[in-house]
């Protein structure tokens, strides 16, 4: 699969950026790090808008940049579309005027299918003033995407919006990355905003990239660990729908081969992907598989680490890193009480209940209890 590629050095008055990366050419791919690490900076070297000194820049197998060979792409010829934090629409033109304004070559069918995408058919004739914020963010996305571009920037789309007009946006961001077959980066602060969007993540820290890859093993990552307080861990998982069970209302997720998930009905077809998120705090460890529990979930694995928590007003909680598969960890937070009652040591097997999952899928959040 074609990839994106960036290599480059950009060195501001008070800071210096050496961003180094390649990317999945479909999906979304979130852009994470705190504030002035070179998230922006990241996509507004892609854009054109701010100029490397050094490196090369590759979108589509095609090279924006190229500081050796002299190749520097306008921004208007980059073919990128871009979508600030605030819409920056036209005030005196209409919204049919708005989405046409940029496009060279007008193309009816192409102009419906962003339309009906976005949902925006009646609001064509309407000016920007008339527009709530999250109508006006749909129209900048579909302005960007009707100059057919090869790649889908977007600045922190949802930032300037209450969370009324997010939760308006959000099910149609969720659809861009299933729907539209160019590779989208999205800045964000919100992790949020990344678990209901994105495939693919990104950290940056202090103007370098620290990490890229699937948002499920950047998750797990030590780099990630510092983002979510210790009450608030979790382990992310990409699962598969192997089994519809309409009786009990539950859907079953494949997790690997042999390691299952039942969770809440979700609406999917058997083979269709979803993310699965398990809380450490609804996880717990038993020595060897019970034989009458209501918990439907129990899945064989092995200690592989044990981290002394945080403390809490009478108990210390220990986190637990409990191994699927090579790639696939499971959190889990229990009490020191607990690790020496059970005599838990690195290697050895276990089995781990669930007592809750979270299914993120389209713009379903459920989250069963057995």
């Amino acid at each position: 699969m074609t990839e994106i590629r960036i290599d480059v050095t950009k060195q501001f008055s008070d800071k210096a950026f050496q961003l180094k990366a390649k990317l999945p050419a479909r999906g979304i791919t979130a852009i994470f790090g705190r504030s002035g690490a070179g998230k922006t900076t990241l996509i507004n070297l892609i854009s054109g808008l701010v100029q490397p000194d050094a490196g090369v820049i590759e979108v589509a197998d095609r090279l924006l940049f190229d500081s050796e060979n002299g190749i520097n792409v306008a921004i208007e010829n980059r073919q990128v579309g871009y979508v600030f934090q605030d819409s920056r629409l036209f005030p005196h033109m209409t919204v049919k005027r708005n989405l046409c304004y940029g496009v060279t070559k007008f193309c009816q069918q192409h102009f419906s299918e962003i339309v009906t995408l976005l949902a925006i058919e009646e609001l064509l004739g309407r000016y920007p003033s008339s527009l709530s914020g999250g109508e006006k963010q749909r129209v900048a996305i579909g302005r960007a995407l009707l100059s057919k571009p090869q790649i889908l920037l977007m600045d922190e789309p949802l930032a300037s919006l209450d969370i009324s007009r997010k939760r308006e946006l959000m099910p149609f961001l969720e659809k861009l990355s299933s729907s539209v077959d160019i590779p989208i980066l999205y800045v964000t602060h919100s992790l949020n905003e990344i678990l209901r969007l994105a495939q693919n993540m990104v950290v940056i820290e202090d103007g370098q990239v620290e990490l890229c890859d699937t948002i499920e093993r950047v998750w797990s990552s030590n780099i990630m660990q510092s983002w979510q307080s210790f009450s608030e861990k979790s382990s992310l998982f990409k699962g598969e729908i192997v089994e519809q069970n309409r009786y009990y209302g539950l859907t079953k997720v494949a997790l690997t081969p042999k390691h299952y998930l039942w969770v809440q009905h979700t609406e999917g077809i058997v083979g269709e992907n979803v993310r699965l998120r398990v809380r450490a705090n609804d996880v717990s460890i038993a020595l060897e598989r019970p034989q009458k529990t209501s918990i439907r979930n129990v899945l064989s694995c092995v200690v592989k680490s044990i981290n002394l928590g945080g403390k809490g007003t009478s108990r210390q909680s220990v986190e637990v890193v409990l191994e699927l598969t090579n790639y696939q960890q499971l959190l889990a937070t229990v009490t020191q009480w607990a690790i020496d009652d059970l005599e838990l040591e690195v290697g050895q097997k276990v089995v781990a209940q669930i007592k809750g999952v979270s299914v993120s899928q389209k713009d379903v959040a459920l989250e069963p209890q057995f």
